[in-house]
C-alpha cells in the first residue's frame, strides 16, 4: 500500500518564501518565539511527536516548536501558513517524519535557509535497518545473504505467504528483524526501534551544536531507549502470537507487529481507505463478517482520520462486543511525553486483546 498523499507536493518553497514575506502582515503563528532561555537551542518539529521526542534527548537545552499541535491536525493533509515560518526563528535543527507524510515541512525548512540541521526520521530509520544486521563488513557478513538472496522466508513472505495475499502493503513487516519498509508505511512512530534510532540521531545533531551538554544528551538518549526497550518487551507481551485485528488504516501497524498481532483487514479494503476512496460493497462485507463472526480480537481505529467508511466499522464492532482500541497520529492533549502516550496505547492494546 501506498503512503497516503492527500495533495501533490506543489509550490511549497514558494510557499515557504511567502511565509517568510509575510510574517509580520500576519496574524499569530502557533508556535512563534516564546522568549525562553536565550541559551536553549531551537529545534522545530513537524508535528508533537517528533516534538516529544527532541524534549526527550534535549531536556532544558533545547525549546522545541511543532508546526502541528492539534490533537485533531492531520499533517497528511496540512497546507503550510505563512506564519508557520516565524517558528523557524533562530532555529538550529529541524525533524520531519518524512515518507510523503509532512510534506509541508520541506518547503518550510527550505526558505529557513542558514546553518539550519535536518533530521528526516523515515531516512534516519531506513539507515538503520540497512546497517543494524551486519556485525561486520556488510560485503561479507553471512547474515546479509541469508536474509536477503538466500532466504528462504523471504520468499515465504513475498511470493507464497499467504498473509501478504490478504493484508498486501499495509503489513510493514515484509522482512524478519530490521527489515522494515518504512517507505511503504511511513508511521513509523510505532516502530521503536526506528525511534530510538532517530533519538540517537537528535543526540548527535544537539552534541554538535551544543557541545557542552553533550554527555546530558547522551544520558537522556540512554534513558529514553531504555523506556522504549521497556515499550517493546511490553508490546511482545501482548496476547497470543498470530491474534488477528482489523485497522481502519494501517497507522499502528509496527505496534501490532511487535505485539505478534496479524492485521485481517481486507486489502481491498485498506486501499480504498489509504487512497480515500470508497471500498467495494464486498469489502466492506468482508470487513463488517469478520468482525460480526468475532474472527479477530479488536478493531485499532484511527482516532485523527475517521470518516463515514471507519466510523461504520467502528460501530459494527461495537455492536458486536469487539473492543475498539483508538489511535492517534499526534499526542493527545494533556499528554505530556512520547513514552507516556505510547504506554497507553500499548495498554490499551493488550487490555483489547485480553478480553
Amino acid at each position: 500500500m501506498t503512503s497516503r498523499l492527500r495533495r501533490p507536493a506543489t509550490a511549497l518553497a514558494g510557499i515557504a518564501a511567502t511565509a517568510l514575506l509575510g510574517v509580520a502582515a500576519c496574524g499569530e503563528s502557533p508556535q512563534a518565539p516564546t522568549g525562553g532561555d536565550a541559551s536553549a537551542t531551537v529545534v522545530v518539529t513537524s508535528t508533537n511527536v517528533w516534538a516529544s521526542v527532541v524534549k526527550a534527548v534535549g531536556g532544558d537545552a533545547v525549546e522545541v516548536r511543532p508546526i502541528l499541535a492539534d490533537a485533531a491536525a492531520d499533517p497528511h493533509g496540512y497546507e503550510a501558513k505563512p506564519a508557520d515560518a516565524v517558528a523557524f526563528d533562530g532555529a538550529r535543527l529541524a525533524v520531519s517524519n518524512g515518507g510523503g507524510y509532512d510534506d509541508f515541512f520541506t518547503g518550510l525548512a527550505d526558505a529557513a535557509g542558514g546553518d539550519l540541521r535536518r533530521i528526516v526520521a523515515v531516512e534516519v530509520a531506513e539507515g538503520h535497518a540497512e546497517s543494524a544486521p551486519a556485525e561486520g563488513s556488510p560485503t561479507e557478513d553471512p547474515h546479509a545473504e541469508e536474509s536477503h538472496a538466500e532466504d528462504p522466508h523471504a520468499e515465504e513472505s513475498h511470493a507464497e505467504d499467504p498473509h501478504a495475499e490478504e493484508t498486501h502493503a499495509e503489513e510493514p513487516h515484509g522482512e524478519d528483524g530490521h527489515g522494515h519498509d518504512h517507505g511503504a508505511n511511513e508511521h513509523i512512530w510505532y516502530d521503536f526501534e526506528a525511534v530510538h534510532a532517530v533519538a540517537e540521531k537528535v543526540a548527535e545533531d544537539l552534541a554538535a551544536i551544543d557541545p557542552a551538554n553533550a554527555e546530558t544528551f547522551k544520558a537522556n538518549v540512554a534513558s529514553f531507549g531504555q523506556g522504549l526497550d521497556g515499550l517493546t518487551e511490553k508490546a511482545k507481551a501482548i496476547g497470543e502470537p498470530g491474534a488477528k485485528v482489523v485497522s481502519t488504516e494501517p497507522v499502528a501497524a509496527y505496534l501490532l507487529e511487535a505485539a505478534g498481532l496479524v492485521d485481517a483487514t481486507p486489502s481491498d479494503f485498506a486501499e480504498a481507505v489509504e487512497e480515500e476512496s470508497e471500498p467495494s460493497a464486498a469489502a466492506r462485507a468482508a470487513t463488517e463478517k469478520l468482525i460480526t463472526d468475532k474472527q479477530v480480537e479488536a478493531v485499532v481505529f484511527n482516532q485523527q482520520t475517521a470518516t463515514p467508511v471507519t466510523e461504520a466499522v467502528k460501530a459494527t464492532a461495537e455492536r458486536a462486543g469487539v473492543p475498539v482500541v483508538g489511535m492517534t497520529e499526534t499526542l493527545p492533549e494533556g499528554v505530556s511525553g512520547y513514552l507516556e502516550w505510547m504506554t497507553t496505547q500499548v495498554d490499551s492494546l493488550a487490555a483489547a486483546v485480553a478480553k
